[in-house]
């Protein structure tokens, strides 16, 4: 638009232009009377005027027949400067879009890569290696991080063994202090808590560092029924109705070790979370599009802004700062992201929580029948 509106302003001044210089316009022509002193031929005189009145006519038609062409003229290359602007503005822009499509693909799993755009130094080249500079810099900060969090979980393992061998050779004694074995129970809990949350770490750590290396093919109803194996006493203990609809042969690609620890912990918040004599319903399917997980429980009203932030770190519903490390459904989170799908957490109306998984398909993922 703006192309056209320009080339219509050039195209209208440059009419006026040339109208003024063809004459000024439809100027009248007056008929030339008789020279002074001289007494004319009546008949030559009319003939004279009949001419010079038929050539001002043709002058007058020439004159509009030449702002009314010049006119279409200026129409018609309106329109057709309408097409070449926008043909001139995408080539013009396609550089600016290449990069905008290739920023887009680019997230915090995939910040090696570069737009390295090529031609000569100008603002888009110049616009690419700025973004390119910042991709740098921002793959550093992330890599340092990932990278400090990782040592530093592997670093406290060792003065956390160092206590907990500790407390077992003061509680080995003979005949200990029973206050000294209450401590003993105590500090172990807490122990046992901080090991779990440098566990959490240390997935978290993995989970964000990309897509898996040891990608391979793993039942979905296996890790089901390993999760709920590791929390039957805590089930037994609440008397939860467990309902489990996963066909079998649902199989999904991805790291064993991570999709195990996406499933555990999906199933060990259904668990934690829940209410006495409450229920838990998991259900799973894989098809032409991925695997999908959904987990639902009951309970309470949940309101959807809190929920909305659990899959953040360090995030629960209502302040609780006991009973869990809050790392549980951000690893959930990160999990999937690292295999290219996504978590969605959702208050039921009802009451209680839907936790869904979808996972994309993948070439070596085999659907259940």
């Amino acid at each position: 638009m703006l192309y056209a509106v320009v080339f219509l302003l050039s195209g209208v001044g440059l009419l006026g232009l040339a109208f003024l210089l063809s004459g000024g316009g439809l100027s009248d022509v007056v008929p030339a009377g008789d020279p002074p002193g001289q007494a004319g031929v009546p008949a030559v005189q009319q003939r004279v005027r009949e001419l010079e009145e038929q050539l001002a006519t043709v002058h007058a038609q020439q004159s509009r027949q030449l702002l009314v062409g010049s006119s279409l003229a200026l129409i018609v290359m309106a329109v057709v400067s309408l097409l070449l602007g926008r043909v001139l503005a995408a080539r013009v822009l396609r550089p600016l879009r290449l990069i905008t499509a290739v920023t887009r693909r680019i997230s915090a799993d995939s910040l090696g890569r570069r737009l390295a755009v090529a031609g000569p130094a100008d603002e888009v080249k110049d616009l690419a290696d700025t973004i390119d500079e910042l991709l740098g810099r921002l793959e550093a900060s992330f890599t340092a991080q990932r990278r400090f969090v990782a040592n530093a979980s592997h670093e406290l393992r060792t003065p956390l063994a160092t206590m907990r061998a500790s407390l077992d050779v003061a509680v080995a004694k003979p005949d200990p202090a029973a206050s000294t074995v209450a401590l003993a129970a105590r500090l172990r809990r807490q122990l046992d808590r901080v090991d779990r949350l440098l566990d959490g770490f240390l997935v978290l750590a993995r989970a964000q560092h990309g897509a898996p290396a040891d990608a391979a093919p793993v039942d979905l109803g296996d890790l089901i029924e390993a999760a709920l194996r590791e929390r039957s006493t805590d089930v037994r203990r609440k008397g939860l109705s467990v309902t489990v609809d996963v066909p079998p042969g649902t199989v999904t690609v991805g790291s064993p070790a991570l999709l195990a620890r996406l499933v555990g912990n999906i199933v060990d918040n259904a668990v934690t979370h829940n209410e006495s004599d409450g229920w838990i319903e998991i259900s799973g399917r894989a098809n032409a599009q991925g695997t999908a997980l959904v987990v639902e429980t009951g309970g309470a009203v949940l309101d959807q802004r809190e929920v909305d932030r659990l899959a953040q770190p360090f995030e629960r519903l209502g302040g609780e700062r006991t009973g869990s490390s809050g790392l549980g459904l951000s690893i959930v989170a990160a999990v999937a992201a690292a295999h290219g799908g996504r978590l969605a957490l959702l208050a039921r109306p009802e009451g209680g929580l839907r936790v869904s998984v979808t996972l994309p398909r993948t070439k070596a993922t085999k659907v259940g029948k």
